[in-house]
């Protein structure tokens, strides 16, 4: 199915180039709608009933010889509002002949299995309730920098130095702050096989160093694909690790079917590593056509010693 192909190549940085609809030899245009209607049931507060539009994405292509560039706009919905369409990312690459790269712009993270747009997920929800933990949300960790990469048949490595979005390295006032960076290495040299590991280091909302590393690992056999990732978290000043995983298998039934299972944990770390959160989410999946998908999921979390939440929510997300 379309979006399963989207998926997988999501985790492996191809996406944008995975489908969109030509103006000419130079420009094309791909996006999508993302509705969903979702249903809570939590211990610690009211249930909730919502129909939304979550998000709506227009991203236009562009090719020049060695030089690409990308502008995504979209309407991302934050805490049940939805935005005015912004960008998202913008930026342009200069390929060499040597399979190096050199990208400039506003982008996301190469780190994370679960990548930024709805085709970049098996499931409706995210794996884990804490944004510091999903890597590849581009709309929560944003960044303004360049990126240097280098790639192979089977390996691409990538290093990135970037500010956050509005941020400065150096202000009038003196005060500096030094750039974030990233690692990230991608293996595909075996068959099916998809692995990528990285590290981080960016500054949180409290001037504190934060150190991520992350792990991740997919492998398709004919009809199932299994993958995992984890997650480190070290905040300076925290005096402690924080860490999260999942664990995800999706089975595609026949051509319009399928079902997705996936386990996830997390250290909830305003609270402190003793307090874990999990979830557990089953979400089976339909191509209603090529371009229409819907996923109808089942989540179950619950925060160590607080509230348990139950959500069913039905999502159907239209793709171009």
């Amino acid at each position: 199915m379309k979006n399963k192909l989207l998926a997988l190549l999501a985790t492996i940085g191809l996406v944008g180039s995975a489908s969109a609809v030509k103006i000419n030899d130079n420009i094309s245009i791909n996006g999508f709608i993302d509705t969903s209607w979702t249903s809570i049931d939590t211990s610690a507060a009211n249930d909730d009933n919502d129909l939304d539009v979550d998000e709506v994405e227009l991203n236009f292509l562009v090719n020049a010889g060695n030089v690409s560039g990308e502008l995504h706009l979209d309407n991302y919905e934050v805490g049940g509002t939805n935005g005015d369409f912004e960008i998202e990312q913008v930026h342009f690459t200069y390929g060499f002949e040597n399979g190096v790269s050199v990208q400039v712009g506003q982008f996301g993270s190469a780190l994370g299995f679960e990548r930024e747009d709805p085709a970049g997920l098996y499931t409706y929800s995210r794996a884990y309730g804490d944004r510091r933990y999903n890597l590849g949300n581009v709309n929560a960790n944003p960044g303004e920098g360049a990126r240097l990469a280098y790639s192979t048949d089977s390996i691409t490595a990538g290093f990135a130095a970037y500010n956050g979005v509005g941020d400065a390295e150096e202000t009038s006032a003196g005060v500096t702050d030094d750039l974030n960076y990233e690692f990230a290495l991608t293996f595909t040299g075996v068959e099916n096989l998809s692995v990528t590991a990285g590290v981080q280091g960016t500054r949180d909302a409290g001037a504190n160093d934060v150190d991520t590393t992350n792990l991740h690992a997919a492998y398709t056999l004919d009809k199932l694909l299994l993958a995992a990732e984890y997650v480190n978290v070290d905040v300076e000043n925290l005096n402690n690790d924080f860490s999260g995983y999942l664990i995800l298998a999706d089975y595609d039934i026949n051509d319009k079917m399928g079902i997705a299972v996936r386990y996830s944990e997390w250290d909830e770390i305003a609270l402190g590593s003793n307090n874990e959160s999990d979830q557990i989410s089953i979400a089976p999946n339909y191509a209603i056509t090529d371009s229409l998908g819907a996923i109808l999921e089942y989540s179950s979390s619950e925060v160590t010693g607080g509230a348990e939440t139950d959500t069913l929510a039905l999502e159907v997300t239209f793709t171009f």
